[in-house]
């Protein structure tokens, strides 16, 4: 394994290339290398590559990506599908839409690779709706694709058929759902599907599809050009390769820092510049706000899938969330909170019912008018929610609510007497001071 303390640029490369989006440039980098690889393989190796480098899917859940490709049943004569989720929602999480934008020709050679690995002739790109700059980026570097000839009939004189279309959902967090994204994309209500059948089985159209994070895919033609061995050599032994770290909040240089799977915050922190001037670490959150938070004791907790999980948490999207001791974690969680209750899409009742009602108990001890009973009422809530809501949306939104009274109990019970405004005004928290330099070697990429 590779020391885990520096970055890894290997997605991010070329962000900081001139119009690195271009077919010119991202070919003058090196780009469409993995694809000959891949094409030179039987798909059935392409597969085996994959799995044998451990690559695990980056959009949350951390599925080993090579094992969901061979859940595919055996071909039929029919067709089947890759979509690739680019409907990155969750609040602090911003990789997918950077790499679109900088590199989106990686994104669309992964496409092709995969594509070809699980006998796929049509993909789809779900975007979120509200980015239309990405959609079009995306819809241009498309074009460029088939004017090269990576795209369309018989791609590179090999005989593999591929069409790419790009849908812009109508921006529903629930959408990031898998299987609400299938309905989404066939014209139906975002809504997640019964499982089983699973989207292997029954997915895009009932034929089999394999549904893959931006991230993953991007990261397919890296390991087809380098080999399984290579990506291994990055990360931990469970947890292998590199993944992009986005940090945001009370930090002096936010931004994305690629590096390998097993770093820690405290050395993100050194790259970021330490968290601002004469503040100190209070919470973070390791994947985004649906993950359980962490606090400063766990400033040296690996960045993996296994370490993030036995210390109480989940790696989930490596949305880095940082806040200081001028924030109040009740005001955070009820921000969050507020978020789920509005993107439930109100299929299940532990969801619909229970998002709505610890808003409204959030709300309550924010103002400094909760009561005694609040507490264990937010527990409560959060106990008939967690393991029962029809998708992961409504464990999501417990996640940071149980988390945040287990570490800071006393907030929520000063929210019987006083307003967290006051215990923590937030023009405090605000005053920030920002200074985007780009230290050489340290920053992996910006966007503007």
């Amino acid at each position: 394994m590779s020391d885990v303390t520096t970055l890894t640029p290997v997605l991010t490369k070329d962000w900081g290339v001139e119009q690195s989006w271009t077919m010119r440039a991202y070919l003058d980098g090196g780009g469409y290398a993995g694809l000959r690889a891949a094409l030179a393989q039987a798909p059935g190796d392409v597969i085996t590559a994959v799995k044998d480098s451990g690559l695990r899917g980056r959009g949350g859940a951390g599925f080993p990506t090579g094992m969901k490709w061979g859940f595919l049943p055996a071909p039929d004569g029919g067709p089947r599908y890759l979509v690739i989720n680019a409907d990155e929602s969750e609040p602090g999480t911003c990789k997918d839409i950077p790499l679109m934008m900088a590199s989106p020709q990686l994104l669309i050679e992964g496409a092709i690779i995969t594509s070809y690995a699980i006998g796929c002739s049509h993909a789809f790109i779900y975007l979120r709706g509200e980015v239309v700059h990405v959609y079009r980026r995306l819809m241009r570097a498309v074009e460029e694709a088939y004017a090269a000839g990576y795209l369309g009939k018989n791609i590179m004189g090999s005989g593999f058929d591929l069409d790419i279309t790009v849908h812009a959902g109508a921006g529903a967090y629930i959408c990031g759902e898998e299987t609400a994204l299938l309905d989404s994309l066939e014209g139906r209500r975002g809504q997640p599907r019964l499982k089983p059948p699973f989207p292997a089985v029954a997915g895009l159209y009932a034929r089999p599809t394999v549904v893959n994070n931006v991230e993953t895919i991007a990261s397919v033609p890296a390991i087809l050009k380098g080999g399984p061995q290579w990506f291994r050599e990055m990360g931990t032994e469970r947890s292998p390769g590199f993944g992009i770290f986005s940090l945001s909040g009370h930090v002096q240089r936010p931004g994305q820092y690629e590096a390998p799977l097993g770093i820690t915050l405290r050395r993100l922190l050194e790259m970021a510049g330490g968290i601002r001037e004469g503040h100190e670490l209070k919470f973070w959150t390791p994947g985004g706000s649906s993950t359980p938070i962490f606090t400063a004791e766990h400033l040296d907790i690996p960045l993996d899938y296994e370490s993030v999980a036995a210390a109480g948490s989940m790696l989930g999207t490596r949305a880095l969330q940082i806040f200081d001791e001028t924030t109040s974690v009740v005001r955070a969680v009820t921000r969050w909170t507020e978020f789920y209750k509005h993107e439930s899409c109100g299929k299940c009742t532990p969801c619909r019912e229970g998002t709505f009602w610890l808003a409204q108990v959030l709300r309550r001890i924010e103002a400094g008018k909760g009561t005694s009973e609040d507490i264990d009422l937010l527990l409560d809530l959060c106990d008939n929610i967690l393991g029962r809501a029809f998708c992961a949306l409504g464990d999501g939104a417990t996640s940071p609510i149980t988390s945040a009274i287990k570490y800071f109990r006393e907030e929520f019970e000063a929210g019987t007497h006083t307003p967290a405004d006051e215990l923590f005004p937030p023009e405090r928290s605000s005053k920030f001071t920002y200074t985007p330099r780009r230290p050489a070697g340290q920053l992996a990429g910006v966007h503007a």
